[in-house]
């Protein structure tokens, strides 16, 4: 059994409604093209090609605070979670659960939502954005959104959000070469973890489960940049970090990237080997990103098993990122 944890979906009749709620947005063109993020049978189609496979199923792009204002938001994310639960109720064998969204410019509603969403919808765990509309997640009014999921035992999927108005130097107003993508979103998720974590969150609440997306963007290739910091280097020692230090941090920073889960999608050998030696095989989650390739998700899905299968290490570990590690976490 393979148990893909984070892909994407968009139920039809939720992406029926923002046609009238974003006319004009880009993705009422782009997304009908992927055929296999809005067509359940589509989607189950594609995934009987590979044997056993079932979805955690997620909703795509973009976030629902970026939709609508926050007297409008609770109902849309309410919206959504139904229709997601109705996929999964229609269709156990093949979406054995989903991934709750949030209205996250409502915090109040979103903490309602969570517990209706877990309680009522069978949700596995919350997903949110790695900014609420240009506010870092470790800001103190989400707080109360990581207290909540964390009481359930359940955890939050955390998804790069970055567009071409983020531009790539300062003196320009938009991104070029579509680096706000390529390389934006790992950077933003990169910049997400380490704003979460320097701001005490895992001293606060080590039970904390994170799910970083695309392996935790650049964490794995840089430990050594987590180690030593600039400041470090001229007033600091090896075990004295003055920004830690000065963050309240009771741990060395490296110490709690490892407390970090991350997924495998990438859809390549060579970074699912540097992610997996840097996360270790308890915290690595099997995940494809589809269906967002030029074959309906099935380059990602098909690059993703290979690359997972390719790792040296004992079909036991291989067998838990593929699906062991996930059922622990989600309680499937």
């Amino acid at each position: 059994m393979m148990l893909d944890i984070f892909n994407h979906f968009m139920p039809q009749a939720y992406f029926d409604r923002l046609g009238a709620l974003i006319p004009g947005h880009p993705i009422l063109t782009a997304f009908p093209r992927l055929k296999t993020l809005l067509d359940v049978d589509a989607r189950r189609k594609l995934m009987d090609e590979f044997g056993d496979t079932q979805h955690i199923i997620s909703l795509a792009n973009p976030p629902i605070e970026l939709i609508a204002g926050p007297d409008k938001t609770p109902e849309l994310a309410r919206f959504a979670n139904d229709a997601m639960a109705e996929v999964c109720r229609k269709y156990p064998d093949h979406f054995p659960a989903f991934v709750a969204s949030l209205p996250m410019n409502n915090v109040e509603a979103s903490l309602a939502e969570t517990d209706r969403a877990i309680k009522d919808l069978g949700a596995r765990g919350v997903q949110m954005f790695t900014n609420v509309a240009g506010k870092p997640l470790s800001a103190p009014e989400f707080r109360p959104l990581f207290q909540t999921i964390t009481a359930h035992d359940l955890p939050v999927w955390v998804h790069p959000m970055r567009a071409a108005q983020f531009s790539d130097y300062a003196a320009e107003k938009a991104s070029e070469a579509e680096i706000w993508f390529s390389f934006g979103w790992p950077y933003e998720t990169t910049a997400c973890m380490t704003r979460l974590i320097y701001s005490g969150i895992f001293d606060e609440l080590p039970s904390l489960k994170i799910i970083s997306h695309h392996m935790g963007g650049m964490i794995p290739y840089f430990p050594s940049k987590i180690k030593l910091g600039f400041r470090q280097i001229f007033f600091g020692t090896t075990e004295k970090n003055p920004v830690a230090e000065e963050a309240g941090l009771k741990r060395p920073p490296l110490d709690y990237f490892k407390m970090l889960y991350a997924d495998t999608a990438l859809g390549e050998v060579a970074p699912t080997r540097c992610g997996h030696a840097f996360f270790g095989t308890e915290h690595c989650l099997f995940a494809t990103d589809a269906p967002f390739d030029l074959e309906q998700g099935r380059a990602l899905m098909r690059n993703t098993i290979a690359a997972v299968k390719a790792l040296e290490i004992p079909e036991t570990e291989k067998k838990a990122i593929f699906e062991g590690n996930a059922r622990k976490l989600l309680k499937l």
